[in-house]
């Protein structure tokens, strides 16, 4: 099956650069690799350049989650498989794109993401996150996963996920104008449609994000208002209430037998993602300056179209 790869880009630095380099000894066939430049001024749109990739121009303020990633497929559309990656998710081995790949071989497959591993030097919090969401087992889930994992049946993430031509172009691509959780949009309608999804526990990436309390607050407001943007969701999928309960015990654990100190940290990041995500859920009765402070993605609140 012929594949493309794209990474939307922002001064993507020195991880950008181990991911090319990773990318490079890959022992998949890939046709294109597209970059998705939004204005870097550290090299970034060069050093893809160099590798071989085709670099789209786009202006710093014009990123869309959506949009974005799927003006680059409406650019390079000729392939079977379209796969997406982050400027910070770097494949852990040479089989990593080869693996999520192999997935499709299973003609009820729509979509794969894979797995994520902390970057090297990654603080407990991080790693206690990419172990609890990211197990090493392989996983097929379908709609009638739903009454068993709730919201988690559509988990999936962009920073390593790919994408069936034909199942992806039967739910409309990308949508635009999203805040965020354009992945989790495309896999909730291709279960709708009757594709299936996987989870590829030996298609690795190393990705974490070392989130200050703020940053976690910000994104979690974010996600409460995704999800109240996307009740549909909730409609077709039910929730996961236990999964917060869950994960927060699963941290407390692992980070006590570790280094207890970290454990007020803890308690604090557990407060900021509540907070925000409660307060994402109701961003319809704040003001438009306080939705923006909120807010990680910024500019999504410029446009018009973002006033009550």
């Amino acid at each position: 099956m012929k594949a493309n790869v794209y990474i939307p880009t922002l001064n993507g630095g020195s991880l950008f650069v181990a991911l090319l380099d990773a990318l490079a000894g890959q022992n998949a066939s890939i046709a294109e690799r597209v970059v998705i430049d939004s204005g870097s001024t550290d090299g970034t749109a060069e050093a893809a350049q160099a590798h071989g990739f085709k670099v789209m121009g786009l202006g710093s303020n014009e990123f869309d989650h959506g949009g974005t990633r799927q003006l680059a497929i409406d650019t390079y559309p000729q392939a079977d498989i379209y796969i997406f990656l982050t400027q910070d998710a770097i494949p852990a081995n040479e089989s990593t794109l080869l693996n999520i790949i192999r997935a499709f071989d299973d003609p009820e497959i729509g979509m794969a993401y894979g797995r994520q591993l902390p970057h090297k030097g990654a603080t407990l919090m991080e790693a206690h996150a990419r172990l609890f969401n990211y197990p090493p087992q392989t996983q097929i889930r379908s709609l009638a996963d739903a009454d068993t994992y709730g919201i988690k049946t559509i988990s999936c993430s962009n920073s390593f996920a790919a994408y069936r031509r034909s199942a992806f172009e039967g739910v409309g691509g990308f949508p635009r104008g999203t805040i965020m959780g354009e992945d989790v949009i495309v896999a909730g309608k291709l279960l709708l449609n009757g594709w299936k999804m996987a989870y590829v526990g030996d298609a690795c990436v190393h990705h974490s994000h070392a989130y200050s309390l703020r940053e976690e607050f910000e994104r979690y407001f974010d996600i409460g208002v995704f999800h109240s943007d996307n009740r549909w969701i909730f409609e077709s999928f039910g929730h996961a209430y236990g999964e917060g309960v869950k994960y927060a015990r699963s941290e407390i654990s692992y980070v006590a037998r570790r280094n207890p100190w970290v454990l007020p940290k803890v308690g604090c990041s557990f407060m900021a993602k509540w907070l925000g995500y409660r307060l994402g859920l109701a961003y319809r009765s704040l003001p438009v300056r306080l939705r923006r402070a909120f807010s990680m993605y910024k500019s999504y609140w410029k446009t018009a179209r973002r006033l009550p």
